[in-house]
């Protein structure tokens, strides 16, 4: 018998909405985080990380945005890694998805690894962005037309301003430049994580 519902993979649901979360929390303590920095941060000229710690060998980190901004880091990277191995679950594009669980490695090692802590923070910041860059493109096949288009080209900018920055840093500043890597990125993990959280139908729904 047709009952006129399908019951929600809660695996994919799940995986939604901690990308959701992820993405939302990592705009908004980014945002907290810039409100109680001193005076003389600007997002042209000032790196994200520098939130958490500015980079070695005179290292300067302030409370409470270094607190906010690395803890932030720490839950979304969890929240991502979460995700990730819900989906993980399903073994439909799993290649794919790998590329989800290392953007959550990276974001995880930012927040642990501030970028007062050299060679390491970098890398993960690199893992993070590049991998983010990625799981946009290669999300085009989770998702439906429209949609899929945007994010494969969210996942582009990513790609082109970070392989391109020496080029876009003299325009933008290191900070404006960094932001359109990362931030394409967030905004994809709040629309793909809406995306799954609402794909499929609940019988409350009918």
């Amino acid at each position: 018998m047709n009952t006129g519902f399908t019951v929600p993979p809660l695996k994919e649901t799940y995986a939604g909405l901690f990308f959701l979360l992820a993405g939302s929390l990592i705009f908004m303590g980014i945002i907290t985080a810039e409100i109680f920095y001193p005076a003389g941060y600007t997002t042209a000229n000032s790196e994200i990380s520098d939130l958490g710690a500015t980079r070695p060998p005179d290292s300067i980190s302030y409370q409470p945005s270094a607190t906010i901004f690395n803890g932030t880091m720490i839950l979304a990277g969890l929240l991502i890694i979460g995700g990730s191995l819900l989906l993980l679950r399903n073994k439909s594009e799993r290649v794919f998805k790998l590329f989800h669980l290392l953007l959550g490695i990276g974001v995880l090692g930012v927040g642990l690894f501030p970028g007062n802590v050299a060679v390491i923070h970098p890398i993960f910041a690199l893992i993070a962005f590049i991998s983010g860059g990625l799981s946009c493109i290669l999300s085009w096949k989770m998702t439906k037309s429209p949609l899929k288009f945007v994010f494969v080209i969210l996942g582009g900018v990513t790609l082109l301003f970070l392989f391109l920055q020496s080029f876009f840093i003299p325009i933008l500043g290191d900070g404006g430049t960094e932001r359109f890597v990362a931030y394409p990125v967030v905004i994809w993990l709040i629309g793909f994580g809406g995306f799954l959280t609402g794909k499929h139908e609940t019988p409350e729904e009918i």
